[in-house]
């Protein structure tokens, strides 16, 4: 099983670095972490077992006296994202410890979780890709997505047709983008290609689950 501990962070945004082979590649730059242990799920007391981490520091006057208490009697700060990853046992983590970008080396693969950018009410060409009708010509539809309904029978429109509306704000999770360099006393993580979400946008990364094995001499 692979190890799904993940790391929470930030996209500061994209630039460019040249690597050994002398290739100049595209790269997103994420402050990564420290993300603290604040809770320890078990079977014995939560039915699963999980970790619970938390980002950045929230101000107290902002926090509700639930979660004020529950960060309280483990003398930590208040996170200002939370999030958990499950885990195939008991954890080997304990409240209170660190975990920031050393547990991933350069070369490897990473899964990155993130928000897409919104896009607001937009039509099939621009959210699903349709060529569109002809320009010109008399053409009744240049950018509509043509037939939509039926005949008589069934008489409705079917359930999942592809129509106008709202875009972005999904979950998207990109697999097995590779670690091109890590910068251990900023904190940074530079990661081949794009990522998902806006700058400033919060990211989750995690060690790519379905990482292809290279092959065998």
């Amino acid at each position: 099983m692979k190890d799904k501990t993940l790391i929470l962070g930030r996209k500061i945004g994209m630039t460019q670095v040249f690597i050994e082979s002398g290739e100049l590649i595209p790269v997103t730059v994420i402050q990564a972490g420290p993300c603290y242990v604040s809770q320890i799920k078990t079977n014995a007391n939560d039915g699963y077992c999980s970790v619970q981490v938390s980002f950045e520091q929230k101000k107290q006057s902002n926090v509700t006296k639930p979660l004020l208490g529950h960060f309280s009697k483990n003398n930590l700060n208040v996170g200002q994202a939370i999030c958990e990853f499950r885990t195939d046992g008991d954890p080997s983590y304990k409240v209170g410890d660190v975990i920031d970008i050393s547990i991933f080396s350069k070369g490897e693969k990473v899964d990155v979780i993130g928000t897409s950018k919104g896009r607001g009410f937009q039509g099939v060409m621009k959210r699903y890709g349709f060529a569109g009708g002809p320009a010109s010509h008399g053409s009744m539809f240049h950018r509509r997505g043509g037939s939509y309904g039926q005949r008589q029978w069934p008489g409705h429109v079917y359930k999942g047709r592809k129509m106008p509306g709202h875009t972005g704000c999904d979950r998207v999770t990109i697999q097995n983008l590779e670690v091109v360099d890590l910068k251990q006393d900023r904190g940074v993580i530079l990661l081949k290609g794009g990522v998902p979400g806006a700058n400033d946008c919060l990211i989750a990364i995690r060690k790519a689950q379905k990482a292809k094995c290279g092959k065998k001499d």
